[in-house]
């Protein structure tokens, strides 16, 4: 069995839009949720659906811990982050989901 990855993610509605940060231990399958808008949710409620950020972890409490640091973060020290790698906000989700 291989080892499983937990996701941290941040998605935005537009650049220096609303953001949302969560947690999944499948990044592809969460973000297509996000975007298909199947939920309601505060995703949906304010079209948060672009993926502009996510880092990757071993195990689910380190994932758990960075999600909840970084949702206490002020709003400039998330989009410092995002933009540290990501300055034009692509969304990478078609280059990391492969063809559908």
């Amino acid at each position: 069995m291989g080892t499983r990855c937990y996701y941290v993610y941040i998605l935005a509605s537009k650049i220096g839009g609303t953001l949302y940060i969560g947690v999944t231990n499948d990044l592809i399958r969460r973000v297509a949720k996000h975007k298909l808008q199947l939920v309601e949710s505060f995703t949906k409620e304010y079209g948060v659906v672009k993926l502009v950020y996510f880092e990757q972890f071993d195990d689910p409490e380190n994932a758990i811990k960075r999600e909840k640091r970084l949702k206490k973060w002020k709003r400039d020290w998330k989009i410092a982050l995002i933009e540290k790698d990501n300055p034009d906000w692509n969304d990478p989700y078609s280059e990391i989901a492969g063809p559908p």
